[in-house]
């Protein structure tokens, strides 16, 4: 059950009705009530016969006068739907007045401003055409002109114009057949339509090499049986929602289609590794200054990871103090509540989490902690465990690893974690942010300005590294000491080659698991070894033995991509404890709920990385696959 606090009608603390007084959070005040279809039963919200098609955003209005009496009229202003072009928009509770300088006078000349900044890319796209047009690819630089173009473009012609022919074709075509079709039959057609898609993506292709049509069923069966057993250990099977489970993994497929099918998905993921790899490099013109021109050079831990960590991390908060962190999470979070049906907390946390990491998206939503439902906190800590943050990303980047099937995977993970979640635990109560995608102000850790930022970021950054390093260090070490004693207990067995290891013992342990994400038969035991270490140890040391141990180099190809997005996931036992801190720091009255989902939310985060793994199996090439591996 929820707190004591999430009762009432639509899941509201019925004091939530007596206005700012009784609740100082606008984002939970009454007047902002969200106005939708309820995803989780059938009863409508207020007003929702006379508008079937709108979903109301909340958003955190600023309200200068918390004693007085609340003007609801302007807070219904404040909440904007589809239609105004605003759908995902981050507000900001500070005072919207122009404040110095630069403020007052983009303000003033914005319209010259970007149409000046048009005009540059404008002239750099034409040029570069023209002149390298036969010595560059220019699928990225056209996008990245696009989008440009595009958002100059709708910060001054709201979205609703664009997006109305596509409405109106919308629902005078699927949408029409879809109210056609009984309610009791949209499930199952759309699960023939998903299985359909996986069986021509995976199977129709011609074989080569390693890439058998044998070899990617046992790939799809893998995926049937985990989907299998997620249903019958289900908390409660019956209330599972496949439209948000069936939705997740068809995205999650689409999204692998782009990445190892297509060449133009190869060479976008290949351009944002190395936007990531380039990362790598300014870390080290730091670590240069501070030391010499040789260091960079040296194969250290410390000296080749900790810098471009404290780096990212400082880039990353000043990124979030001016806001382009918070347009691209609300992005992604409004599509997924569109597209599968989750509540708004938990749409943003999916979406941010590849970014900022599994502590850092929760605090996203921290006003809404105390309030979640017992299915949204399980939720919150799957997306965690499901993925691996953009710092820790760079760096197993430069390792020399997959870089495009990293990115994709993180990526992949996202809608997967959505439909593992809601498998193993479905949600039974009404939430408190359905049908709204709401970042809160972060009043407590907001920096004055862009060089506080970027300092806090530095700070953060440094104690991220120190516990990664100290956590490293004790858990190598633990291992150590563990196949030490294992070694030893074996040699009177006569278990000596190989040696009586945690990871030989791992290895059999997963060795089922690794057959049926579809690894080839000679290298089962060692992917069954990396997915070992990754759960028990955590995702570095897996990563690390695969580039490193001379025993995991002769694996083949599709045996190392299969076992790269499998250990792609901070499912482990270390970051149980991670999230269990944060979270109950965050809420210390839900401190026991958490620690009841724990490890239910750690398994369903492990296999929503191991579907990735079983998809990138089906759709494995000799072609595109070769040139990511």
């Amino acid at each position: 059950m929820a707190s004591p606090e999430h009762k009432g009608p639509a899941g509201h603390n019925a004091s939530a009705q007596e206005g700012v007084a009784a609740n100082p959070d606008p984002v939970l005040d009454f007047a902002n009530e969200h106005r939708h279809e309820h995803v989780h039963h059938g009863g409508p919200a207020a007003d929702h016969a006379n508008h079937p098609d709108e979903v109301m955003y909340s958003a955190t209005v600023p309200d200068k006068s918390m004693d007085k009496p609340r003007d609801y009229a302007a807070a219904e202003k404040s909440v904007t739907d589809e239609d105004s072009g605003n759908v995902g928009h981050i507000r900001s509770s500070r005072d919207g007045s122009a404040k110095g300088f630069i403020k007052y006078y983009y303000r003033k000349f914005r319209l010259v401003v970007h149409l000046a900044i048009w005009a540059v890319f404008t002239a750099w796209w034409i040029y570069g055409l023209v002149r390298f047009r036969n010595e560059k690819n220019w699928l990225i630089p056209f996008l990245v002109y696009l989008a440009i173009t595009l958002r100059i473009v709708f910060l001054w012609i709201p979205i609703k114009y664009a997006m109305m022919p596509v409405k109106l074709v919308w629902r005078h075509t699927a949408f029409k057949a879809y109210e056609m079709t009984p309610k009791k039959l949209h499930h199952p057609i759309a699960a023939a339509v998903t299985v359909a898609v996986f069986l021509i993506g995976s199977m129709v292709p011609e074989e080569t090499g390693e890439n058998t049509r044998a070899s990617r069923a046992q790939s799809l069966f893998g995926l049937v049986v985990m989907i299998a057993v997620l249903t019958v250990t289900s908390r409660n099977w019956r209330k599972i929602p496949w439209h948000t489970v069936i939705g997740g993994m068809l995205t999650q497929f689409i999204v692998a289609v782009f990445v190892l099918r297509t060449q133009a998905g190869y060479d976008i993921f290949y351009f944002i590794s190395e936007l990531a790899q380039s990362l790598l490099g300014f870390a080290d013109e730091g670590v240069i200054f501070l030391t010499d021109p040789s260091v960079p050079e040296l194969p250290w831990f410390f000296t080749g990871v900790i810098p471009p960590i404290i780096f990212f991390v400082a880039f990353v908060s000043l990124l979030y103090h001016v806001g382009l962190i918070q347009w691209f999470i609300g992005k992604f979070a409004v599509f997924f509540f569109w597209g599968l049906k989750v509540s708004g907390a938990e749409a943003v946390v999916a979406a941010a989490t590849p970014f900022i990491g599994q502590g850092e998206s929760a605090m996203l939503v921290r006003p809404f902690v105390p309030h979640m439902t017992m299915a949204e906190i399980h939720q919150v800590m799957t997306c965690g465990f499901a993925t691996i943050a953009g710092s820790v990303l760079i760096v197993y980047i430069g390792f020399g690893l997959n870089a495009q099937a990293l990115v994709s995977s993180c990526i992949m993970s996202i809608p997967a974690s959505l439909a593992v979640s809601k498998m193993r635990y479905p949600e039974t109560e009404e939430t408190l942010t359905s049908g709204r995608v709401v970042i809160p102000d972060d009043e407590e850790h907001r920096a004055a300005n862009a060089l506080h930022a970027f300092a806090n970021g530095a700070w953060l950054g440094l104690k991220i590294s120190g516990m990664i390093v100290a956590t490293l260090l004790c858990i190598i070490a633990f291992v150590g000491l563990i196949n030490g004693l294992l070694t030893w207990w074996g040699g009177y067995w006569g278990i000596n080659d190989p040696p009586l290891r945690l990871e030989l013992i791992l290895g059999y342990i997963f060795y089922p698991l690794a057959w049926l994400l579809g690894v080839p038969n000679q290298n089962l035991l060692q992917v069954g070894e990396l997915i070992g270490q990754k759960i028990v140890i955590n995702e570095f040391a897996a990563f690390r033995s695969l580039q490193n141990v001379e025993r995991y180099q002769d694996m083949t190809d599709r045996a190392r991509l299969i076992a790269t997005y499998a250990c792609c996931g901070f499912g482990n036992l270390g970051s149980l404890g991670t999230q269990i801190g944060v979270l109950s720091q965050i809420a210390p009255g839900r401190a026991g709920d958490v620690s009841k989902v724990a490890f239910s939310a750690l398994i369903s985060g492990v296999i929503s990385t191991l579907t990735s793994a079983s998809v990138a199996g089906m759709l494995y090439t000799n072609t595109i696959g070769t040139a990511i591996v």
